[in-house]
């Protein structure tokens, strides 16, 4: 899962940021409404927590652009107003969940995923031969067997699962998985590949395909 959040307090953001990528939630920053359209059009996010109160470019502005640009990320709005009205005011705009400041951490994240869920990515558990992802539960079984996957590992699985068969991309998969702090010309994601398809075990799933990328068989 990719997330943007979107807020002005660049502490408080970097802290929203930093308890994501701890969940193994890939999460981007933007400190303002133009910075937020232009990753908005860029990347492909899942959930956008997007601040209301932006400075500059205001957030339900930010709201309308996405949607009017075709964006099918879901939309986190924050604001430290808390009335029923702003809240339905939020929603009208395109906004998909409300949650007013102060908030727990906790329930951010909780509606992150369940947005998450709703975004189309496909069903809660992909399932491909004896290989079975529970994207809720976080959790990867083959055959019977759990595995010990890392965070990074089981968003690479999710990705090639929720394909289909069809080929991802080494520089898609790393877009997905990793945040834009990500270094495109280390071999990171040859190496996670590398620890996935050991822990997968035989017979392998996974297939090189040279030029092109990667796709579960």
């Amino acid at each position: 899962m990719r997330v943007l959040v979107v807020e002005d307090h660049v502490e408080l953001a970097r802290d929203i940021a930093e308890g994501l990528r701890d969940r193994g939630i890939a999460a981007d920053l933007a400190h303002d409404g133009t910075v937020a359209l232009q990753k908005g059009g860029v990347y492909r996010y899942d959930v956008i927590v997007l601040d209301r109160d932006l400075p500059g470019v205001h957030g339900d502005r930010v709201c309308v652009a996405l949607r009017d640009h075709g964006s099918d990320a879901r939309i986190l709005m924050l604001t430290a107003a808390a009335t029923i009205g702003d809240r339905v005011e939020g929603l009208n705009l395109g906004a998909d969940d409300y949650l007013p400041k102060p908030f727990a951490f906790e329930e951010l994240v909780a509606r992150v995923h369940a947005l998450a869920r709703r975004a189309p990515a496909g069903p809660p558990v992909l399932v491909r031969g004896d290989l079975t992802l529970d994207r809720a539960r976080r959790r990867a079984i083959r055959a019977g067997r759990e595995l010990r996957l890392t965070r990074k590992e089981l968003g690479v699985l999710e990705v090639l699962l929720a394909a289909d068969g069809a080929v991802v991309s080494a520089e898609e998969l790393l877009e997905r998985v990793w945040d834009e702090n990500a270094d495109p010309f280390t071999r990171t994601v040859v190496v996670t590949l590398t620890r996935l398809r050991r822990k997968l075990g035989v017979p392998e799933v996974l297939e090189t395909v040279v030029g092109s990328g990667y796709r579960v068989r």
